[in-house]
């Protein structure tokens, strides 16, 4: 019986050290399933590091219907997180209820909840990012490498749409006839112009909802 159980006795402080090994080269800091304390805050959606953090101008970007803003409330984590702004534009925070925010820069938000959070606290500091621009967008379509709907973050032209999607498929893509489709409105781009230095004023800056069409 001692022969017996002896192999058992060898082999399962080898298989538990083995599985102590697997589980440290998988996670070194959490339990499998768990998040770390200090992982970012997520909603649905704020998955795509090409948006996530949008580098806004915080004293002229004006909030949209469904921009995803993260607001940060010095020493109080319990309203510091993203807040969706809803399609009518109102954003709802703890002890504060509804606020408007479509319309307003996150500057102007921040001075408005600022002054809501006073009734509750003693001089609350309030910075209010964009996190995720959802609200104004642009896409590019047709024979570019990546055809794609791209969140509309500043002042962003033809020439700047058509690069961010990777520039041209192939060499047959049509470069000289570019449409940008705008509504009831279409304007041409010549890439190759705007190359050489010529008809620079036809490198429109693109507004929301806007399709760049390379052919």
């Amino acid at each position: 019986m001692i022969w017996k159980r002896l192999p058992v006795l060898i082999v399962f402080p080898f298989l538990m050290c083995g599985a102590g090994s697997a589980q440290n080269l998988g996670s070194t800091d959490s339990p499998a399933g768990e998040t770390a304390p200090d992982a970012p805050k997520q909603l649905p959606g704020l998955n795509d590091p090409s948006v996530a953090g949008a580098p806004v101008d915080l004293a002229t970007y004006v909030i949209g219907p469904n921009d995803i803003l993260n607001i940060e409330v010095f020493r109080e984590k319990d309203l510091s997180r993203p807040y969706p702004v809803r399609p009518d534009g109102i954003i709802s925070i703890p002890l504060v209820g509804e606020m408007k925010a479509a319309g307003l820069t996150p500057m102007q938000l921040t001075r408005q909840l600022t002054e809501a959070l006073s009734t509750n606290y003693k001089d609350p500091i309030v910075t209010i990012t964009v996190w995720e621009v959802r609200s104004k967008k642009f896409a590019v379509t047709g024979e570019v490498k990546r055809p794609n709907t791209y969140p509309l973050i500043g002042k962003i032209t033809v020439f700047d749409a058509i690069n961010e999607a990777g520039g041209f498929a192939d060499v047959f893509a049509n470069q000289t006839d570019i449409q940008i489709i705008r509504g009831k409105d279409r304007f041409k781009f010549n890439y190759k112009d705007y190359v050489r230095g010529k008809n620079t004023d036809k490198n429109i800056v693109l507004e929301n909802g806007d399709v760049v069409y390379v052919k």
